[in-house]
């Protein structure tokens, strides 16, 4: 009888950089350590490396590293992961790899998955494998970023980057987003899921990085459009124009746009869509009312227009929303949804849907 191939686990490399923030490095270890298939065996088998032979680390933290494994250790990696460093040097100040980093990716075969947490990205882009692809890194390093590398396409609103053989994430806690993902491509839903359950965080994570950016807020003693917002937050199911808006705080149109969107960061309309999205989102989780009834009472009128605006702002249909935020994230939205949606083009996924 023929013997079926060899069970292998799936190799997963983590290399670790002085410099390397301990949170982060532990992501890969955690997510890709816990899967299991029926017969009980590991579906990952994680090891860290060094640019130079077995010995320390630094970190940022106050305590150092051991790490067993030189660079040849990438030459035998599925899927090689590079977490943040706070010491990149040269690779983050101007955009080209120290001789070490770059003997050390030498090492990694043709083929070998890549993917990054944080500014772990600068080391892949330093090494030119992302020239005319998109990324992303921490918002706070965004700007920077690109400037260091302008053919980069750079997005720093989403969580993670799917683009095939190279993914990338945003910042600190958005590996886990990445890591979990990469689960959930290799091995379905219902594994990704009980590994984020005994991890204890949420098989997929609303929205983007955006949402954690510092933006000013106003003094709410010089605020001058908190009442139009709470006029309007209190009629989403009505028509609502900007004219009406602008009239709780007795100004011009003109007026009230210019300081509502110094004070909100978006234009009235766009913050109204905001809100009714989610309104939707309140009651498509919490409630029983069809599509039709919540269309309605969120303000958009009709189903048709609600579907459009959730498609644009969630990547996901109204009933596709609902089944699985209703059904604890258990439903199959590995393809859309928060945990990324394709983009027509290109093998592209994101950990927020555009």
């Amino acid at each position: 009888m023929a013997r079926g191939p060899e069970f292998r686990p799936h190799r997963v490399v983590v290399l670790a950089l002085d410099g390397l923030l301990p949170f982060e490095l532990g992501i890969p270890h955690r997510i890709f350590g816990r899967p299991k298939d029926a017969r009980g065996r590991h579906l990952y088998e994680v090891i860290t490396c060094s640019v130079r032979p077995p010995g320390p680390v630094e970190t940022d933290a106050d305590f150092t590293l051991h790490v067993a494994h030189g660079p040849e250790a990438l030459a035998t990696a599925d899927t090689v992961i590079i977490p943040a460093s706070y010491e990149l040097g040269p690779v983050f100040e101007e955009g080209v790899l120290t001789v070490e980093l770059a003997a050390a990716l030498a090492h990694i075969r043709p083929g070998t998955r890549l993917a990054s947490i944080c500014t772990g990205v600068y080391v892949l882009a330093a090494a030119g494998l992302l020239d005319g692809r998109p990324a992303t890194t921490h918002w706070a390093e965004a700007e920077h970023f690109q400037r260091l590398f302008p053919k980069i396409e750079v997005d720093a609103d989403v969580l993670f980057i799917d683009d095939g053989d190279i993914l990338t994430s945003a910042g600190v806690a958005a590996g886990i987003d990445l890591c979990l993902h990469m689960v959930r491509r290799d091995h379905g839903t219902a594994v990704a899921n009980e590994v984020a359950r005994r991890t204890v965080v949420p098989p997929h994570r609303d929205g983007g990085q955006a949402q954690y950016i510092h933006r000013p807020v106003p003094d709410p003693q010089l605020s001058s459009t908190t009442a139009a917002r709470a006029w309007a937050l209190g009629r989403l199911h009505e028509p609502i124009q900007l004219r009406d808006m602008a009239e709780q705080e007795a100004m011009s149109v003109r007026t009230f746009t210019r300081r509502f969107r110094e004070e909100v960061g978006v234009s009235p309309g766009q913050w109204l869509t905001q809100q009714r999205v989610e309104r939707a989102r309140h009651l498509l989780e919490s409630t029983d009312l069809s599509v039709d009834q919540v269309a309605r009472d969120a303000g958009f009128g009709t189903a048709q227009s609600m579907r459009q605006h959730l498609q644009t702002a969630l990547g996901v249909t109204p009933t596709a929303y609902r089944r699985t935020f209703r059904a604890g994230g258990d439903g199959d939205s590995g393809t859309s949804g928060t945990d990324g949606s394709s983009r027509a083009g290109s093998h592209r996924e994101v950990g927020v849907p555009r």
